[in-house]
């Protein structure tokens, strides 16, 4: 399994953000098959976490038009800075209590 980490520093975030963020989930589980998605936002940083099976299926996920024109939208304007890494998890350890 591998995870996308994404982190950012936030820049104008609108009703289009948002509307864009929803869309390119749904994009991301439906067509590419992203297992999970978490995101979170403390202070000036926005953290997303993706898990994908395999790193083809990220690798296609980054290409597709739609996410593609999302990015350029989001370079431009939703933040003012972002990295990406993509890591392969070798181990995972849960407990439930």
């Amino acid at each position: 399994m591998f995870a996308v980490i994404f982190r950012a520093k936030p820049g104008i975030q609108d009703d289009e953000y948002g509307k864009t963020v929803t869309k390119m989930r749904e994009l991301a589980f439906e067509k590419y098959g992203c297992l999970d998605f978490v995101a979170v936002t403390e202070g000036d940083q926005e953290i997303a976490i993706s898990y994908w099976e395999s790193e083809e299926a990220i690798k296609n996920w980054k290409r597709d038009p739609a996410h593609a024109l999302a990015q350029g939208v989001g370079r431009s304007k939703w933040y003012e800075s972002y990295s990406v890494q993509v890591v392969e998890i070798k181990r995972e350890y849960t407990f439930n209590a």
